[in-house]
Formats: structure tokens, sequence, C-alpha cells
């Protein structure tokens, strides 16, 4: 166990990322066969793009998995995606954003790297007073035939809350709620601003793992988490909080952004975009341990 209680940032920070491809940010981390798969936002291309390791800390150069489209009027710029292998097919939902709004999308690939979108319009639009003038960074779940997303709503520059849809086909979603399933508390200085940017995991003894960005304010971010056993209701945040914040003078000296994790070999590995005035890069942060939710 980690006597410290604390995530330790890989010494190696910033993974990915530098002058030369600009900003990047928004991860999603899978791992299959041993091979981890990044999927992540490339601001200066305004695409999405794919990287890959064997051992999530050196990667290969990025391939752009899907670009914007203007002609669409919902994607001026495309980023925060997720990506799901289902049934043979790599199925992906991503945010569009335009005129000050943003949308979520859905695209396929036979390969996983070109994604062709499957329609002209969003699949999930801000419609709820909550969701304000977006609904952006979807991460989908895939279980027992259901496909479970969780979602950030609110505003364009920052969201506030997280709210939660399902869907049979992963197209056609149906919100759970006329109200968010989570918002920011606060009492924590570290997200009494707002939330947004989450990953779900489900495991089998922590119940529904919700790792989420907490704002103290719309400039200042950090790293948090949050469980429940149905990953709807009944959230109770770690008493770790925060998780990973930010280093003053480092390169994630401003604002630490949208973990996303995975627990191998008997640690918490997260990823997330570290951001120093307008640069963002990506870092890795590790915990020795299972369970987050004791000191």
């Amino acid at each position: 166990m980690n006597n410290n209680n604390k995530f330790v940032k890989h010494p190696k920070n910033p993974l990915f990322g530098d002058s030369t491809l600009g900003t990047m940010f928004d991860v999603y981390m899978t791992k299959t066969d041993g091979k981890y798969r990044m999927d992540v936002s490339w601001r200066r291309q305004k695409a999405l793009a794919v990287a890959f390791s064997d051992d999530g800390i050196s990667f290969t150069y990025p391939e752009k998995t899907l670009e914007f489209d203007e002609s669409t009027g919902w994607e001026d710029d495309i980023n925060r995606n997720c990506v799901l292998f289902v049934d043979g097919i790599y199925k992906m939902w991503y945010t569009g954003q335009a005129n000050g709004h943003s949308y979520i999308g859905y695209a396929e690939s036979a390969d996983g790297i070109k994604f062709e979108r499957k329609f002209d319009k969003p699949i999930l639009s801000p419609t709820l007073e909550w969701e304000g003038e977006s609904v952006m960074n979807p991460c989908v779940v895939y279980e027992g035939g259901i496909y479970r997303m969780w979602y950030s709503a609110g505003e364009t520059y920052e969201p506030n809350v997280i709210g939660y849809a399902e869907s049979t086909d992963g197209v056609n979603f149906k919100r759970y709620s006329d109200e968010p399933i989570l918002e920011c508390a606060p009492e924590n200085f570290y997200e009494q601003d707002r939330i947004g940017g989450c990953q779900v995991i489900k495991t089998d003894d922590m119940g529904y793992v919700i790792f989420y960005i907490g704002y103290s304010d719309i400039d200042t971010a950090c790293i948090c988490c949050a469980r429940s056993d149905d990953g709807i209701s009944g959230w109770e945040r770690s008493p770790l909080n925060p998780l990973v914040y930010p280093t003053r003078g480092e390169w994630d000296g401003d604002a630490c952004y949208k973990p996303t994790a995975l627990f191998e070999d008997g640690r918490w590995r997260i990823w997330y975009n570290g951001r120093r005035a307008n640069c963002e890069y990506i870092g890795l942060a590790e915990y020795e341990g299972r369970n987050l939710f004791e000191k």
C-alpha cells in the first residue's frame, strides 16, 4: 500500500505532446493484448488522433482518426472522444463544437484508425436546462447489451455537471433523468466551482468508480474520484481527493484535466493532460494499492 496515500507523478512527465505537436489533451486509454491505445484530442489539427505504446510511457507518433467537418454545421472543431471495440467494430463517441455549443457525435471504423461519421447530425444535443450550451466528453461503457454513457454538460469553455444516458444501439440515447447525476460539492475547495471530464470504470470491489475533473475555479483544476453501487446515484467521494493536482512552476502548474485510468500490476495509473499557461501535454500519475476509498 502507498504509505503516503498519494498519486506519484511519473519522472518523465510530460510523456506526450511538445511544441511541435502542440496541445494534446483529454485522453482515453485502453489496453488490449498488452498494447496501450491512447485516443487523444489534437488541438492544432482540430482532430482526433491515436497513439500506441508498449508500456504506457513511450508512445508512437499520433495518427489522425477523425477530422473536423465544417459542412455539418456543428463540427468546426472536434475533440474529447472515447473508443470501444464491440462486435468487431471500433465505435467512437466524440465532441463536436461550433458557434459556442458542443454536441456528441458517433463514428465507426473497421481498423481502429480511419473512422467515418455515421450521421450528419449529432446523436446527443443539449436540450435540458442544466445542459446549457453543451454536452461533451462522452464516456461509454458497454454492459449487458446496454451502452451506458456518462457525459459532461453546461458551459462550453468548461462544463459544470455530469449527466447519464443509456442506449441499446449506441446511437439513440435516452437520458436517465431530467437532472444531472453528479454535481460539484462546494464544501470541497478543489471542486467548489464545477466538475466535468469523467471516466467511469466498473469494479468488483468498489462498484462504479468515476474519475473526474474538479475545478476550484474555472482556470484551476485537479483530478478526483467517487464511487457508486449503480453508477448513477449515491456517489461517495474518495478521502484521497484530490488525487492529482497541479505542481506549481511545472508543466502542469495551472491545471490537471481529464483523467483516464487503468488498474494493473497492483497499482492505479492515471493519464491526464496538464496545463501551464496555454500549453497542454499528457502526463501520468501512479498509486500503489487498490482501494481508493480508504485512507
